[in-house]
């Protein structure tokens, strides 16, 4: 499927988002076993996610790829209190929502469906799947955490029921506070998730070639057994 194609979304988002378009690369919809929702980071792009097709390589996949207006999701800084992040921040869940339902509507349930983000769309990713908590085929949260204010307590329903979880990033990331990455795991074991926190020393604010390796494995799980 060209990377270029948009997905028709079966209603539109609310909000600042609201008329976004969202890219598709790897196995042709109709066709994939598993589909990946890939969120960019702030300043970044829809394409840009879908090189993870080439990347991860898992067969029988399909990504998409939805683009933030003005390249980002929501204005401060995920640690910002959640409403002076609207209506930014509902805009970008609800646009996930919508593919995620898009997708439901094409035959594909949400046990096949990956949700993986980097970075401001790594966040949104992490915070979209437990929003809509369900037995996902995975969250994956590189360099990334949930989002609210220092001290949120936050109110998903208990209900990922055993969905993989991939958190990866850096000891020293100046954008993700150690504590939050750590109680993001927590929220998310609470609530069902089968939660992996890797933490590697001294890296940036990128993603490493064992983060790819490990959402080859999670994708290759959410697949299950190759056709033969």
């Amino acid at each position: 499927m060209p990377a270029d194609q948009r997905l028709t979304l079966v209603r539109r988002p609310t909000g600042p988002h609201a008329r976004q378009p969202v890219l598709t690369a790897g196995t042709p919809l109709p066709e994939a076993r598993v589909v990946v929702i890939a969120v960019h980071g702030r300043g970044g792009r829809a394409e840009d996610m879908l090189t993870l097709s080439r990347a991860v390589d898992v067969a029988g996949t399909a990504f998409c790829a939805p683009q933030a207006a003005q390249q980002t999701w929501y204005p401060l800084r995920f640690l910002a209190p959640l409403e002076e992040n609207e209506p930014w921040l509902s805009s970008g869940l609800d646009l996930i929502a919508a593919t995620a339902e898009t997708l439901e509507a094409l035959g594909i349930p949400r046990r096949r469906v990956v949700l993986l983000g980097f970075s401001q769309g790594g966040c949104l990713a992490l915070h979209a799947g437990a929003t809509h908590a369900t037995r996902w085929g995975g969250l994956v949260g590189l360099s990334a955490g949930l989002i609210g204010q220092p001290g949120i307590t936050w109110s998903f329903p208990a209900a990922l029921d055993g969905t993989p979880v991939f958190l990866g990033c850096s000891d020293r990331d100046p954008h993700i506070p150690h504590d939050r990455l750590e109680e993001t795991a927590r929220v998310l074991d609470a609530i069902g998730g089968s939660v992996r926190l890797q933490v590697y020393p001294g890296m940036g604010h990128i993603v490493n070639a064992d983060e790819v390796e490990q959402v080859h494995h999670l994708i290759k799980a959410a697949r299950g057994p190759a056709r033969r």
